[in-house]
């Protein structure tokens, strides 16, 4: 418990860090070996794109399993509070939402269309406000999952390396996981990884909308959205984590955009009035409210062990 609020409280007030930050590194590390192994017949893009997960992930845990057994118990303590602190994203989740959201507010379109390609794969430069809305309040409950609560729900199901490898196949699902020329095979094992590790941080993260929900009257209907509306969309984990977030907000979320080129169209996740700029900044109080809640589910728990 004390890790995560202290791991909170840096994200707070300092944010991620300007140099040396973890993931940005790992990235670097992550290009490096797709340019390295994304070479071949479709096969053989599938087998080095698991090789390249394995390289990338697996190090980092078993090198944290053997500190455990040499460092002195208050520096794990230390490390775990920085383990949580680089994976939880909440102070930057806040501030690439609230960028979009200023300008739009203020009736600048081309400089939220210009932040919200920081966020999302789409193609912006074309996005009306209700779509740069659309766009950017999924994206910040879906990354309110991937980026806060699952590290949060996990290092109290798993500790440390549980975070870690989440977080770190997270981050190359994001960068590997399209289905595109490039990346449709060697990408694949990164993406179905994710899938099967963001699966029941996702069902709690929805579970933690629907409690929020009780307080509006949408908790049934946010958890029936989550279930019936996940089937019909592209990522499980992030439709029941949308629907439910949405259903909560009381807004309508999903239909087309445009992703490299090609116009996807998303099933309708949510229900309720069409979605707006204010929409942003609900979503991520919705994510905060969130990341609250599952601290008293965990200070609750603590009490009764």
């Amino acid at each position: 418990m004390s890790t995560l609020i202290m791991a909170l409280l840096i994200d707070h007030f300092i944010g991620e860090p300007n140099r040396y930050h973890p993931l940005i590194l790992f990235g670097n590390l992550a290009n490096l070996i797709e340019k390295k192994l994304n070479k071949g017949t479709s096969k053989q893009r599938f087998i080095k794109g698991i090789l390249g997960w394995a390289i990338l992930v697996l190090p980092v845990p078993f090198i944290y399993f053997i500190l455990i057994w040499t460092l002195p118990v208050y520096l794990i303590f230390l490390i775990n509070i920085y383990i949580v602190y680089w994976a939880v994203a909440l102070n930057s989740l806040n501030q690439h939402g609230m960028q979009i959201y200023f300008p739009l507010s203020q009736g600048d379109l081309p400089q939220a269309q210009h932040f919200c390609s920081y966020i999302v794969s789409r193609d912006t430069s074309e996005l009306d406000a209700q779509a740069i809305s659309r766009a950017t309040t999924e994206s910040m409950l879906e990354n309110g999952h991937d980026g806060v609560t699952a590290t949060l729900i996990y290092f109290v199901l798993g500790g440390a390396p549980l975070v870690i490898v989440h977080r770190l196949s997270n981050t190359l699902d994001a960068m590997w996981g399209y289905r595109n020329e490039q990346f449709n095979y060697f990408g694949k094992c990164s993406a179905r990884i994710d899938d099967l590790l963001g699966f029941i941080s996702a069902k709690i993260t929805a579970l933690l909308f629907v409690i929020i929900g009780l307080f509006n009257g949408t908790a049934r209907q946010a958890l029936n959205n989550a279930y019936q509306q996940s089937r019909d969309y592209k990522s499980h984990n992030g439709g029941w984590v949308m629907a439910a977030g949405a259903t909560v907000l009381q807004v309508c979320l999903g239909g087309s955009a445009v992703y490299f080129g090609k116009t996807v169209v998303s099933p309708q996740l949510g229900e309720g009035e069409v979605v707006q700029g204010k929409h942003i900044a609900l979503s991520l109080t919705l994510v905060k409210q969130a990341v609250l809640l599952w601290l008293v589910v965990v200070a609750l728990w603590l009490c009764l062990v």
